[in-house]
């Protein structure tokens, strides 16, 4: 990044006045020059020097006119959204799923990828490149990729951890690897954790101090919110709660689970459903979902739902308890699959069962309905782009 001016200087002022103009346009969308004065509280000719250097460098463009009564149109302008873009990326199992990020964060399609026997790299350039062309942008623009993983990656040593979904990725030198294959930073972490970014932007802890995600998908993981700030721990590993040994007076629940992961994952759900006859119930396809929670083949009220709910309620309440015990957070939000597919009526009956030992614990449901790892990694991005575009902003001349 090129230095900053001397603060007070007239470089330095007019940098500051060109970051404010960008930030406005990110900020409100479509502007004209008079509506970026009046906003900035900048006079006239200083915001159209202000345009003239943006647009001039790229950064921004013409979009359109608007009447202002007598006079000619004045023209609107906006941010150039393809100037750089992000990829974000999450891969299960079976399939990568990826979408682009630009500055404004709009909103742009999904693309799936199955995922083959391929290198890392491989995998993750045709995720890109099928987002780009989901989004009919050029795959040149990209600049940066987060990549949700069902596993942790150790910052201190670039390994990843507690990974079984992905066995032709390798365990050391993964970062360095795809950084140096692609050309462009790369950003990995935790599904989980990415999920509690989403749920701190727009979901059930939007207004929480703090709150704890218990994701309930195939795998099960913890994420910690800290004031808007994940917990990853020293070697990224935090969360890995499914590994906890079940207490002795649980296993009456499901005598021959050892640890929460065989009492409340995904293959452990997947066959209470269908015990119950509820299908499509908490599967990996049910966290991209945007239905309805507590979905399936059964209706919301229907007596096998209810009775499934009624069974996995108990379950989810032994892998709240050592939350609760270890951090008592203001808040647990019951996310992945599972979470959203049981929606409230599961918060509701884990709750009453925890009442008598715990008080009053503020249990709730996933309130991101619709691909919480993938809007996770979006918000990650959307920082790292913008940063890209207010650096392009220093290298402007006079």
């Amino acid at each position: 990044m090129a230095d900053r001016p001397v603060r007070g200087t007239p470089a330095w002022l007019r940098e500051t006045n060109d970051r404010t103009a960008l930030s406005l346009l990110l900020e409100h969308g479509v502007l004209t020059r008079s509506r970026i004065g009046e906003l900035s509280g900048l006079s006239k000719p200083t915001a159209a020097q202000m345009v003239s250097r943006l647009e001039t460098a790229g950064l921004i463009h013409v979009v359109g006119e608007v009447s202002g009564g007598r006079g000619p149109n004045a023209a609107s302008y906006a941010v150039r959204t393809d100037r750089m873009l992000g990829v974000a990326i999450d891969i299960d199992a079976t399939a990568l799923r990826s979408t682009v990020v630009d500055a404004a964060g709009g909103e742009h399609p999904i693309a799936l990828t199955p995922l083959a026997a391929r290198t890392p790299e491989d995998d993750v350039r045709l995720a890109v490149a099928a987002a780009c062309e989901a989004a009919d942008v050029d795959a040149e623009r990209v600049r940066a990729v987060c990549i949700g993983v069902q596993g942790a990656l150790d910052p201190r040593t670039d390994e990843l951890t507690y990974i079984e979904t992905l066995p032709e990725w390798p365990k050391q030198g993964i970062l360095r690897r795809l950084q140096d294959a692609l050309g462009y930073d790369v950003h990995i972490d935790n599904d989980a954790n990415l999920a509690a970014i989403a749920e701190r932007a727009d979901g059930a802890g939007h207004d929480a101090g703090g709150f704890a995600l218990l994701w309930m998908g195939d795998g099960l993981g913890l994420a910690v919110d800290q004031g808007g700030a994940v917990h990853r721990g020293a070697s990224g590993g935090a969360g890995e709660i499914g590994y906890l040994p079940i207490p002795r007076e649980a296993a009456e629940l499901d005598p021959g689970a050892h640890d929460l992961q065989d009492l409340v994952g995904g293959p452990t759900v997947a066959r209470l459903a269908a015990a119950h006859g509820v299908t499509g119930f908490g599967t990996s396809g049910d966290a991209g979902a945007s239905d309805s929670p507590a979905s399936g083949s059964s209706a919301p009220d229907s007596p096998a739902l209810d009775a499934l709910i009624a069974e996995l309620a108990p379950r989810v309440a032994v892998g709240v308890v050592p939350v609760l015990a270890l951090l008592d957070p203001e808040r647990i939000v019951l996310g992945g699959p599972t979470g959203r597919a049981g929606g409230a009526l599961l918060a509701e009956r884990v709750t009453a069962l925890l009442r008598e030992k715990w008080g009053c614990p503020t249990i709730v449901a996933t309130g991101v309905p619709a691909h919480p790892v993938l809007r996770g990694a979006r918000e990650h991005l959307l920082g790292e782009v913008r940063g890209a575009l207010f650096a392009e902003v220093s290298r402007i001349t006079v």
